[in-house]
């Protein structure tokens, strides 16, 4: 059998990659990429001359089997994002998912994700909640946001250049009570970046022109603690406590944290997931 590689790659600066993803890239049977030409520039750069197939969204029903059959065939296959790293709000996880399911081995070759770059530069502090690109429509994006309102935790978003003033606007009527950073470019040469107030943030940008994707990070509100409590923990409690299980589990523990409920749900259903609750 051969093993699923999931590699990191740059997000922006071709230095940012690690030797032993290079190596992976190199000895790999082939390499499933979101974007064949994206990708071989990284492979030019570096001399490496493994093969390419695509692997997107529009062609992943069709490419998944072809591959779990590579991989059970005897070949290791490494797949590539367009930049950073996959599954992490980049295709890649329907494959890594079919590679469990079919007893096949995984392994990660870990390195950028523009969202733990941005974090990392931050400086705040608290748990932390990855959400990924906010939806597009106004009336959804507006309700997204105000659920979001009373979130204890450090936010990380994405977003694309013509949305991002909007979208900082809408923060600062939402979420005035917060620190944020935007990050435009991270990691390449014309990389900018504005850190502040939400509201001061929201005027900074107002009407500016901007190219390259975004990432933002929200700090937890002003006046109060970081979050730090164990949310799986105390599910797992509660279900012994209590004998409860599913959405009355997750109301319960989200009552007696006061979390959101979507949010403890989620962490419900990966409880769920890993076999550690019915």
């Amino acid at each position: 059998m051969g093993t699923l590689f999931v590699v990191a790659t740059p997000i922006g600066n071709l230095e940012d990659i690690t030797l032993r993803a290079l190596r992976v890239l190199k000895e790999a049977a082939v390499i499933a990429a979101e974007d064949t030409r994206r990708t071989r520039k990284l492979l030019t750069h570096y001399g490496i001359a493994t093969p390419l197939v695509s692997f997107h969204a529009h062609n992943q029903a069709s490419r998944i089997p072809e591959l779990i059959g590579r991989l059970q065939a005897g070949e290791s296959v490494a797949l590539v994002s367009d930049a950073g790293t996959p599954g992490f709000s980049d295709p890649g996880a329907d494959l890594a998912a079919a590679a469990w399911e079919a007893g096949l081995r995984v392994e990660a070759a870990p390195g950028p994700a523009a969202g733990v770059a941005a974090l990392s530069m931050s400086g705040f502090k608290g748990d932390v909640t990855f959400l990924g690109f906010p939806p597009r429509r106004e009336g959804k994006r507006r309700e997204f946001l105000q659920g979001l309102a009373r979130e204890p935790r450090v936010l990380i978003l994405y977003e694309s250049p013509r949305r991002l003033g909007t979208l900082v606007a809408e923060l600062a009527r939402v979420m005035a009570d917060r620190d944020l950073l935007v990050v435009r470019e991270l990691t390449k040469r014309f990389e900018e970046t504005w850190r502040g107030p939400v509201p001061r943030v929201a005027a900074e940008l107002a009407g500016a022109e901007l190219k390259g994707e975004c990432t933002l990070v929200l700090s937890c509100p002003h006046g109060r603690p970081a979050l730090t409590v164990d949310v799986d923990a105390h599910l797992l409690e509660t279900a012994r406590s209590t004998g409860l299980s599913g959405r009355r589990l997750a109301e319960e523990a989200a009552r007696a944290l006061d979390l959101p409920k979507r949010q403890v749900y989620q962490a419900y259903l990966a409880l769920k997931q890993q076999g550690r609750l019915p």
